[in-house]
């Protein structure tokens, strides 16, 4: 049997390896070129099976991210993780030089800041359980807001009486804070530092009547700018 005679013959399904093809797969330098290309010009980060579907066949595109991430180590801009995702973005370091081109004004009332921390510290969590942590009622203004700024999506639904959906945090979210995953977020204490949190009790915690009218106070208070 000629070589590739046995290529052809020596299927996945048969050994159980990968499959082997009549065309050899790039260098892996030059793989790791592709994957340097595709991230630089991507405005949005890409997993690696967005990436591998543009590669030519045999590719890996996680090697090819192994090496390019090493490579940058040190240098002005580096590979993360965001989520399921890859790009390349400023050196923490170094992002004051950057502050005036990349500063995007994102107001959030108390409400919204509360609620996105619970979807994030709680996710997957229903709309019910966000209003049992606050203590109050959760207005659709704020939920509608976080889902247009693409901070927060719909989840599976809850098998429970009337099926609930849920809601989670983005990959968008993950991307615009600098966090690989939810496990990356920061303590109570980076929250206050930060200015996102006070030393007052949870509204959870607080005695008073809960209802919708409680939400709309809060909708009124002062924003909270976040980055």
């Amino acid at each position: 049997m000629s070589e590739i005679e046995e290529q052809i013959v020596d299927h996945p399904e048969h050994t159980g390896k990968k499959e082997k093809t009549l065309f050899e797969a790039p260098p892996v330098a030059e793989q790791e070129r592709m994957v340097e290309a595709m991230l630089f010009a991507s405005a949005e980060p890409l997993s690696l099976k967005e990436m591998e579907a543009r590669m030519p066949h045999g590719c890996d595109a996680a090697e090819a991210i192994a090496y390019l991430r090493k490579r940058y180590e040190g240098r002005g801009v580096r590979v993360v993780k965001a989520g399921d995702a890859w790009a390349i973005r400023t050196a923490p370091d170094l992002a004051f030089l950057m502050h005036k081109e990349i500063v995007e004004t994102r107001k959030l009332s108390r409400a919204a800041v509360e609620t996105l921390a619970i979807i994030a510290y709680h996710q997957p969590t229903t709309r019910a359980e966000i209003e049992e942590i606050r203590g109050v009622s959760v207005s659709r203004g704020t939920i509608d807001q976080l889902l247009e700024m693409e901070w927060i999506r719909i989840g599976r639904r809850r098998m429970t009486p009337g099926r609930p959906v849920t809601f989670v945090v983005t990959q968008e979210f993950l991307d615009h804070f600098g966090l690989e995953g939810a496990r990356d977020l920061p303590g109570l204490k980076e929250l206050r530092a930060a200015g996102l949190l006070d030393n007052r009790p949870s509204p959870g915690l607080m005695p008073g009547p809960i209802g919708d009218d409680s939400e709309v106070i809060d909708e009124d208070d002062e924003q909270t700018e976040l980055f």
